[in-house]
């Protein structure tokens, strides 16, 4: 028997409909058809959604006959396809803070005159990286990305703060002063306080939806 007619032969066996079925798993009701007809496959979540839905095991879904290990494939494969774009995901946004982090130390050094320095430190210092902290925190939480480990982003996020600090202000006046001086702390706790909080919010919206994802 093909996945598409276990898949068929289960909501049919759950007295559900075609749109029941789409409405409930979040998909269009042609979606549905044409994994019943096998035209596409659904992917690993839309499985376990079916799995509960029609009330029926995953391996009594999957692996009954020999055909479907050509489907256990496929699921393999496209369990691989999410992790890569998790992964790219997760270098975007890396790449995104420290591009944003590089240009506000190159307009400082190279286009920034005495009388900007209020402007400058608004703009970047007070607005620019504190919002890319936050958001990017919060896309972090959102995703769950690095699982537990998340959290020590934080970490990262306060460090890069109190350095952009230190880079440019302090920086400017131990050259000009000659004096060294250390990294102000407060910048590291503000920056921590910041992403801490879009992680914050950011987990609660990935566990409030994983818990919705459960119910149905």
């Amino acid at each position: 028997m093909d996945i598409g007619v276990k898949i068929k032969n289960a909501r049919i066996k759950a007295n559900l409909t075609q749109e029941q079925a789409a409405e409930t798993l979040g998909v269009s009701r042609q979606t549905i058809s044409n994994w019943e007809n096998e035209k596409t496959y659904p992917d690993i979540v839309s499985v376990v959604k079916m799995s509960d839905l029609y009330d029926i095991s995953l391996d009594r879904l999957l692996k009954e006959e020999k055909p479907v290990s050509d489907y256990l494939d496929y699921l393999e494969e496209s369990t691989n396809v999410v992790k890569s774009r998790n992964k790219l995901s997760k270098l975007v946004l890396i790449m995104t803070y420290l591009v944003i982090w590089a240009v506000s130390l190159i307009v400082f050094w190279l286009f920034m005159d005495p009388a900007g320095a209020l402007g400058y430190s608004l703009m970047f210092l007070w607005l620019l990286l504190p919002v890319t902290t936050f958001v990017l925190s919060l896309l972090i939480g959102r995703n769950n990305f690095w699982g537990k480990w998340k959290w020590l982003s934080a970490a990262a996020f306060g460090l890069m703060y109190m350095l952009a600090d230190y880079a440019t202000f302090k920086a400017a006046n131990m050259v000009s002063n000659g004096i060294f001086r250390m990294p102000d702390f407060i910048m590291l706790f503000a920056g921590v306080i910041i992403s801490v909080l879009g992680l914050g919010i950011g987990a609660v919206f990935y566990y409030s939806k994983s818990r919705t994802e459960v119910k149905k």
